[in-house]
């Protein structure tokens, strides 16, 4: 009787556990069917090989690099005064905390914190803690007011080790061992279009990737306001905003190819390029800085600018690249190896030089005491000179020579072609500023050809195809010597009482 019940109930509960089974299927099969199917099925595209190629190549130098980027908090010392009245509505009206206190409870005699918060980003370049990163980004920071925080989320304070104004690069340096650094690239290895990342900290997004290509090679100046600066900045499309500074730009090897510096924006954010210190000159600069805690950077003591189709062709020269010298400071390294005035810079030991850009990055390579080997175009033949480069210091000041004036004629000349008049130096002149030859331009043209190459009012011609001018007639008979299409060489002082010098090639009309 047991027996039977039990064989009873155990049909019961299986013929329930089989009607179970059917209605949930049944359940799911109606709501299968009442439930339409959301996406399509499959990709509408196929990646191709190349595309997937470079999606992976992007994805793990992404990977790679990440870890190596820092973001880096500073407190700075302010010097602005702030003036809150104006301010307080605003405040109140966005605070979390609710009104603000009036102004007896907050006490008319306090004073205000000067200090502002900021950040940026760096890169590691040793194991031990020593991180490269703008010198914009840590400048006037308090003691003891940077602060790094690691891809894993980790803070450390940090020590300034050293700056440069210069190059616009720091390093600093955090305690801790084992950290992942990151692989130099080489400087000369970059070509334009190339694929690049960005990484850093902009607007507080830490560790965001941007990517682009190099858009140019060898910009230079960019607005800095500092007419020695040593950069010969990269370009890119990359996105690079406020807060990226002194983060990483990197090849698709995930190789460090510069420090991200500068953007160009007339809104104070992306709008389409930024710009990069290139990796020779980080690489330079900051074991520099962490040998000495400065750059024992070393200079040869010449002024130059870039060599212009004018100045090509004058010089005889097949490509208009190198730099002409344009002054030499007295008793500068250059001056001392026999570099002169005219001559053009072609190359730095074996790397070429293009432009004025080309030249300072090259030299920065180099410590004061290197030896380096200067390829000149000299009288239409390529010259070298040996020069002992000398730590930098000072301002690239050129001496005029000492020669004696023999008066001349023509006191006045027009150039209605060239677009300039020249008068003869007069006796009054001469003595005030202590003058010894050269004429004076009286007049330039707007949009003249003399105006398009930099000549300006009251400016000395002091020599014509490296003659010293007597008067304006000698220059007179020295342009009026010269066929359409040839060209002729001035050595121009900016200014009666500078003794700076500068030359223009103009071509005759």
């Amino acid at each position: 009787m047991k027996r039977s019940l039990i064989l009873i109930s155990s049909g019961v509960i299986a013929v329930f556990c089989l009607i179970a089974i059917h209605l949930g299927w049944f359940n799911r099969l109606l709501a299968e069917i009442s439930t339409p199917s959301i996406g399509a099925s499959s990709a509408p595209v196929s990646m191709n090989q190349a595309v997937k190629s470079l999606n992976d190549a992007l994805v793990a130098a992404s990977k790679s690099v990440n870890p190596t980027v820092v973001y880096i908090s500073v407190v700075s010392e302010s010097n602005e005064r702030y003036d809150m009245q104006g301010f307080e509505d605003f405040f109140r009206f966005f605070s979390p905390f609710g009104e603000m206190p009036d102004e007896n409870e907050r006490g008319k005699k306090e004073t205000p914190d000067r200090r502002q918060l900021g950040g940026g980003s760096g890169v590691i370049i040793t194991t031990d803690g020593y991180i490269v990163t703008n010198c914009h980004v840590v400048q006037n920071a308090t003691e003891d007011g940077i602060t790094v925080t690691t891809w894993d989320k980790k803070e450390y304070p940090a020590k300034l080790i050293g700056s440069d104004s210069l190059s616009d690069l720091a390093v600093i340096k955090i305690e801790e061992k084992s950290l992942p650094v990151a692989h130099f690239g080489n400087a000369d290895d970059l070509e334009t279009g190339q694929f690049v990342i960005a990484v850093g900290n902009p607007m507080g997004l830490n560790h965001t990737v941007t990517h682009g290509i190099i858009s140019a090679l060898g910009r230079e100046q960019l607005g800095m306001g500092n007419s020695r600066s040593i950069a010969n900045y990269i370009q890119t499309d990359a996105a690079i905003n406020p807060g990226n500074s002194g983060g990483g730009l990197f090849d698709l090897n995930g190789s460090l190819i510069g420090i991200n510096t500068l953007i160009a924006t007339s809104t104070g954010s992306f709008v389409g390029y930024g710009f990069a210190i290139p990796i020779d000159i980080v690489k330079s600069t900051a074991q520099d800085l962490i040998a000495t805690g400065k750059v024992q950077r070393g200079y040869i003591g010449a002024m130059v600018t870039n060599v212009d189709d004018k100045f090509a062709k004058h010089l005889g020269l097949s490509k208009v690249e190198g730099v002409i010298v344009q002054g030499l400071t007295k008793g500068s390294p250059a001056e001392k190896a026999g570099v002169e005035q005219g001559d053009v810079i072609l190359k730095v030991n074996d790397r070429n030089v293009k432009t004025v850009g080309d030249l300072r990055s090259a030299i920065s390579r180099y410590r004061a005491g290197d030896m380096v080997t200067l390829t000149l175009w000299r009288d239409k033949k390529e010259i070298t000179k040996k020069v002992k480069l000398e730590a930098q210091s000072g301002d690239d000041d050129v001496e005029m020579a000492d020669n004696t004036d023999v008066g001349g004629d023509d006191a006045t000349v027009t150039f209605d072609k060239l677009g300039f008049t020249v008068e003869t130096l007069s006796k009054d002149l001469k003595s005030k500023y202590d003058l010894k030859y050269g004429v004076i331009v009286k007049d330039v043209k707007r949009f003249s050809a003399a105006a398009d190459r930099g000549i300006v009012k009251n400016t000395i011609i002091e020599k014509a195809e490296r003659e010293e001018l007597k008067s304006a007639g000698q220059l007179k008979k020295m342009i009026n010597g010269k066929k359409s299409g040839e060209t002729i060489l001035l050595t121009i002082r900016r200014h009666a009482t500078d003794n700076s010098t500068f030359m223009v090639v103009l071509e005759i009309p």
